[in-house]
């Protein structure tokens, strides 16, 4: 504790029992509560032990009382105790005690030169310990500082026992901070009383706020028996010239100075340190950049404080628990690469590749950092699970009917990552068909193959081979044999995030054979059309086809989306070896947008047309059934050479489902109402004969069923609004299919 200096001098018996009374005001310190009886040169005891105090105020000579009427005032220290925080904060307030009757010559020694300890010093005791943000930590040394010269006062010591009251404050030593600002921070105001442990908190609050040194002063001035002036004497830290930032690599200098810069021109704080600490640190977390730290902090003499920014850089990637993937196999998933600053945005999306190979059941990752090298390395650990599978199945489809499926798979074939699937299929033909439609069995097989990493990242390469026998779609009545085969690879541009291409080359083989030829002989003689053009009908060929295609997707689920868009553009070539050559181009747009916190609305519009040669019947695009104009089975509307159509969904999940049950599968289900329209170009000669409207709207309602890794399962009824021309319907029918309306 700082010494207590007390200058006492004799003076004249008239005053003596005033100054006893301010001599006995320090037995209890009012505002920092030091017993002045332990001060080193303060004997009150002495005080204590005489009972006649005339003795001890025994009048003298003048020419020694009038020397030793020049009194000096005395410093109060406060009690530092309650300073948890800063424990060598000096907060001393100085109260006088001196003559009423006499004037009082303040006098002060020179001011000590302490240099004080840097406040970023203990960015610096350990360089390898990282700084936490929360933690407020201040060392700083006390200046040793006396008042400057003030002017002469003729006050008495203040006691609390007296209704002071505080009739003017004034603050001292603020040259960066506004007056204004201090004053709002402290409780002691003008008219309020002044009660010394309330400056005692004021002078804590100011300190607290990091804005000045451990120096800080309160002195009371009597302006008379009921008001006193006080005045706060401060010193401010430093100020912030500016700053400068090393490390950051990942975030722009200029972002993390729009952090700092408006700290500039203010004295150091280290509660300012701190919060620029913290946002610098959530702006890099809000971008995935979770590792990175502030990690030390300095200032320079001129002024300027310095930011080293460890950004958390990856020393090597380390794969666990793959015994049959090969470990190129995973590290080829992990976009993330040694030497990169870690983002855990991207490691989840590595994450989910993986998963998305379906080769595992299980992906963790786990960050040790080197303390020799201060790099990362990434640990993925992999629980891998049977890739090879046999599945069964028997479902219900417009277009296959009642069916039944046999198929293998192996979704880690060689350990590569590829994929090896074999699927057959026998349905019992186009559900409810229409009379255009032969009753005929639908047998479908196919051999897929995937490598989806070909020759670089974001590439795939796809083959099958496929062979079908079924009663034809577009042409009435005909049964259609299709056998071939295609190489795809598709694309995801880097440069454009959403933006993915693909191109396929193959080969196909279409054969149309008659189904009901007595029907369709009637048909064509009840409409006065050649026979001729039935053989027409029914041309197939040997067929070499390009499809080129674009995709833009911007979901943000694959299965169940809320919100985005979907858009894609197929362009399909076909050079003829056995019939005519032609093109054509279709085209697709949904927009998903969210409604409320689980429903969503689905905007669809899609439109194709031949874009030369003579297409076949065929190859026609067709409307109706449950991917294009539900309400109607699969090309009951019509085919032609053209089309146009629109769709608008809503979907909503079952009410209160999510409060009944907790299911994952239940909360999946999706009840959707919804408006179809669609119209063709150039009908088939096919259409014409059966009367099929080549137009429609409908409306209605269904059911969707989303299961991850398929889509949803879609059951739907609608209503045409339109006249139906020669189709028997006029009520509503059901459709069902997988997929979406793509």
């Amino acid at each position: 504790m700082r010494r207590l200096f007390v200058f006492t001098c004799v003076i004249s018996l008239s005053l003596s029992l005033s100054l006893g009374q301010s001599v006995f005001a320090l037995d209890e310190d009012p505002i920092s509560g030091v017993d002045p009886a332990t001060a080193s040169k303060v004997d009150i005891k002495e005080f204590k032990k005489v009972k006649n105090f005339k003795s001890i105020f025994k009048r003298k000579p003048k020419e020694e009382q009038k020397k030793e009427n020049k009194l000096k005032f005395e410093e109060v220290p406060l009690d530092k105790s309650d300073f948890s925080m800063f424990e060598d904060a000096d907060t001393s307030v100085y109260a006088p005690v001196v003559d009423d009757e006499k004037e009082v010559e303040v006098k002060q020694e020179k001011d000590k030169k302490v240099k004080r300890k840097n406040i970023f010093n203990f960015f610096q005791r350990n360089k390898t310990k990282k700084v936490d943000p929360k933690d407020e930590i201040i060392e700083e040394t006390p200046i040793e500082q006396e008042i400057t010269k003030d002017e002469e006062l003729n006050h008495t010591y203040i006691n609390d026992t007296d209704a002071v009251y505080i009739k003017e404050v004034e603050i001292f030593g603020n040259n960066l901070l506004d007056t204004n600002y201090i004053k709002e921070q402290i409780n002691s105001k003008e008219g309020y009383q002044y009660i010394r442990s309330e400056v005692s908190n004021d002078l804590r609050t100011l300190y607290n706020t990091g804005y000045f040194t451990q120096n800080l002063r309160a002195l009371p001035i009597k302006i008379d028996n009921n008001n006193v002036k006080l005045r706060i004497i401060l010193e401010e830290n430093p100020p912030v010239a500016g700053f400068n930032v090393v490390g950051n690599n990942s975030i722009s200098t200029s972002e993390i100075m729009s952090i700092l810069n408006r700290y500039k021109g203010q004295p150091q704080n280290i509660l300012n340190i701190n919060n620029a600490i913290n946002e610098i640190q959530e702006l890099y977390s809000t971008r995935g950049y979770i590792l990175a730290r502030v990690s030390k902090v300095s200032d320079d003499p001129d002024g300027y404080v310095n930011f080293l920014i460890d950004e958390g850089i990856i020393g090597d990637i380390i794969v666990e628990g793959n015994n049959k993937t090969r470990d190129f196999i995973v590290k080829r998933n992990i976009f993330l690469q040694p030497g990169c600053v870690y983002n855990e945005n991207t490691m989840r999306s590595d994450i989910l590749r993986l998963m998305g190979t379906q080769a595992f059941k299980d992906v963790q990752r786990e960050l040790k950092k080197d303390e020799r090298t201060g790099l990362y390395d990434v640990y993925v650990a992999l629980e891998e699970q049977r890739t090879g599978k046999i599945s069964l199945g028997v479902g219900i489809d417009s277009a296959s009917g009642f069916f039944g499926s046999v198929g293998f798979g192996e979704n880690n074939f060689r350990g590569l990552g590829q994929k090896l699937n074999l699927n057959v299929l026998a349905g019992t033909g186009i559900l409810m068909n229409d009379s255009s439609v032969v009753q005929k069995a639908n047998l479908q097989g196919e051999i897929s193959f995937l490598e989806p990493m070909f020759k670089r990242e974001n590439q795939s390469l796809g083959a099958r081979v496929f062979a079908r026998y079924y009663g034809s779609y577009q042409v009435p009545m005909a049964i259609e044999k299709r056998f071939g085969g295609e190489v795809t690879i598709a694309r995801k541009f880097v440069a454009f995030k959403n933006l993915s291409g693909s191109i396929g080359l193959g080969v196909e083989s279409v054969t149309l054979d008659e189904g009901d030829e007595t029907k369709m002989r009637d048909k064509y003689a009840q409409k006065g059309i050649s026979w001729a053009y039935r053989d027409k009908e029914l041309d197939g060929g040997f067929y070499v086809k390009i499809t080129p295609a674009l995709t833009y997707d911007t979901r943000d689920s694959a299965v169940n989306a809320r919100r985005g868009l979907l858009a894609r553009i197929t362009l399909e070539e076909n050079l003829g070896i056995s019939g005519d050559t032609f093109g054509k181009l279709h085209g697709m747009i949904r927009k998903f947008m969210p409604v409320g916190k689980k429903s969503s609305l689905v905007l669809t519009a899609k439109a194709g047309g031949k874009l030369h040669g003579d297409m076949p019947e065929f190859a026609g695009f067709a409307l109706g059934g449950p991917y294009t104009i539900r309400g109607f089975n699969i090309s009951e509307v019509g085919v032609g050479d053209g089309y146009m159509m629109g769709s608008i969904e809503y979907r909503a999940p079952i009410p209160f489902i999510d409060r009944l049950t907790s299911n994952s599968f239940l909360n999946n289900l999706r009840l959707a109402a919804f408006v179809d329209a669609g119209t063709l170009f150039s009908k088939s000669i096919g259409s014409d004969v059966f009367d099929k409207p080549g137009y429609a709207i409908t409306a209605g309602v269904g059911l969707r069923v989303f299961i991850p890794g398929l889509g949803p399962i879609n059951l739907d009824y609608g209503i045409p609004l339109t006249n139906t021309c020669g189709v028997d319907r006029k009520s509503g029918f059901f459709t069902f299919g997988m997929g979406e309306m793509y």
